[in-house]
């Protein structure tokens, strides 16, 4: 038998999205001509390759078993076309960027400043993309580079990405700014989560790693929050803060200063989220993205001396003589 690629990497596509339509959608055919490729396929190998149900298609053993070499033949195809793009000079210039809110305002922009001064003919590209979502853009080759968080857990992308640690990003407490723990103490003093253990809370979405991260401080620092506000985004917390409803945990890189709030450092040890870029391993084809990779680190020691700048002065002016 003469083996058809065309056939293993309809099955991997099958696979991939589960079910015939999206397959004929990623290789632009109809359904039942998908359908006419699958009935072939199976007349050809002599196997039942593909389960048709009512909530999509599912693979056979011997299916998935194709699949599988499917997988190679679009991963060598997709090498091959984008080599091919590199030596005709498509590639070499161009960067796709996935990030998320805080590091598209804070973290990116003096990156990508730099690296314009450098290449002013580089073709860059920048989507918002959440954090969870940046690997998968990658290794569907939608993206050349993502910006994502991980909240306390390294991040762990599978041996074909590559995660390049740039930023320790603290969380803070987000306080009203009449808040006695704001009002009461200077504003360097640092404060213990239990002293916020009686609060009312706005918080991340359930779900988010960033929830489960502040019930787990909560539950070391000995108390259950209690959540009386839900939203996505760090910003609109910050917002419900200033009307003097709740207080909130946010990232230090995320804070926008809300009118009617003030934060407070955490004392150690503190919840954190790290921020990394990540790349695929093999990242020969985008050359752009390792430079930036590079400027994003000089930044990221830029804002962290910044955080740290206080903290040191503050510490001076405690040891000295005279700091009374």
């Amino acid at each position: 038998m003469v083996v058809d690629p065309g056939q293993l990497r309809l099955l991997a596509l099958i696979e991939r999205h589960g079910s015939l339509t999206a397959a004929a959608h990623a290789l632009q055919l109809t359904p039942a001509a998908v359908t006419q490729q699958v009935a072939k396929a199976e007349r050809d190998w002599q196997v039942p390759l593909v389960i048709r149900g009512p909530r999509g298609a599912t693979l056979t053993a011997a299916g998935a078993l194709l699949a599988s070499h499917g997988r190679t033949v679009e991963e060598a195809s997709d090498r091959a076309e984008a080599e091919l793009a590199a030596l005709l000079g498509h590639l070499s210039l161009r960067l796709r960027i996935g990030t998320f809110q805080a590091a598209a305002l804070h973290l990116l922009p003096p990156a990508l400043t730099a690296l314009r001064h450098r290449h002013p003919d580089a073709d860059v590209s920048v989507v918002d993309v959440v954090s969870g979502r940046g690997a998968d853009e990658i290794s569907a080759g939608r993206l050349d580079l993502a910006i994502v968080a991980s909240w306390g857990t390294p991040l762990a992308p599978p041996p074909h990405l590559r995660a390049h640690s740039l930023l320790l990003d603290p969380m803070v407490v987000v306080l009203p700014d009449d808040h006695p723990l704001a009002t009461g103490q200077p504003a360097d003093t640092e404060l213990h989560l239990e002293q916020l253990r009686d609060e009312s809370w706005v918080s991340i979405l359930a779900g988010h790693a960033a929830r489960e991260q502040f019930h787990d401080a909560a539950r070391e620092a000995g108390f259950t929050p209690t959540v009386r506000f839900e939203t996505e985004s760090y910003d609109v917390a910050q917002a419900l803060v200033g009307t003097g409803i709740a207080v909130a945990l946010v990232s230090r890189l995320a804070l926008t200063h809300a009118p009617g709030t003030t934060h407070r450092e955490l004392a150690h040890p503190r919840p954190y989220r790290q921020l990394y870029a990540v790349t695929k391993t093999d990242a020969s084809l985008t050359p752009l993205a390792d430079m930036l990779i590079d400027l994003l680190h000089d930044v990221a020691r830029d804002i962290t001396a910044t955080w740290e700048a206080p903290l040191r002065e503050n510490q001076r002016s405690s040891n000295s003589p005279h700091g009374a």
